[in-house]
């Protein structure tokens, strides 16, 4: 049984930077709470928790999946209707084409691209991230990274061309 101290501990200590995240990540601050007590709800059921000194980079990676599993649950065609209203049926399809097309990159990014070119892309395009937090956060190099992403987007056009 975890000692409720402990996780008490890891929540007054990561709380403010993990809600931040996920604020950021979902824009939605009853949204957010919720993600961060999923993850805190999570470590209580399995019994575990992570070591000392990778508890804060266990619990924003947590963060950061939850919000990602939170944004793919939602109905993307949803999303887009809530955030841009259209009122033209024709401009309504071609939106709705866009964003099949876009779900139809990020899949096949997701399932043909390799590690570490699968990881960039989506740090770049789905994290909005830029080429140097990359390279920081993956600990590589700015050419390599940019070297990787120039690869993918190759074989992303390769594959969309029409």
């Amino acid at each position: 049984m975890i000692d409720k101290t402990i996780l008490h501990r890891l929540f007054c200590r990561h709380y403010s930077e993990m809600i931040h995240l996920a604020r950021t990540l979902l824009y939605d601050d009853e949204e957010a709470e919720d993600a961060v007590q999923d993850v805190f709800v999570r470590l209580l059921e399995c019994d575990i928790l992570p070591a000392e000194d990778k508890a804060r980079a266990y619990l924003m990676t947590a963060v950061r999946n939850g919000c990602v599993n939170r944004i793919k649950r939602k109905a993307l065609a949803e999303q887009f209707r809530e955030l841009y209203s259209l009122d033209a049926e024709a401009d309504w399809q071609h939106a709705e084409q866009r964003l099949a097309t876009l779900q139809a990159i990020g899949d096949y990014a997701e399932s043909h691209l390799p590690e570490p070119h699968r990881t960039i892309f989506r740090l770049r395009f789905q994290e909005d991230l830029k080429l140097k937090d990359i390279a920081s956060r993956l600990d590589m190099n700015l050419k390599t990274v940019f070297k990787y992403l120039s690869q993918s987007i190759q074989s992303v056009k390769e594959q969309f061309k029409p």
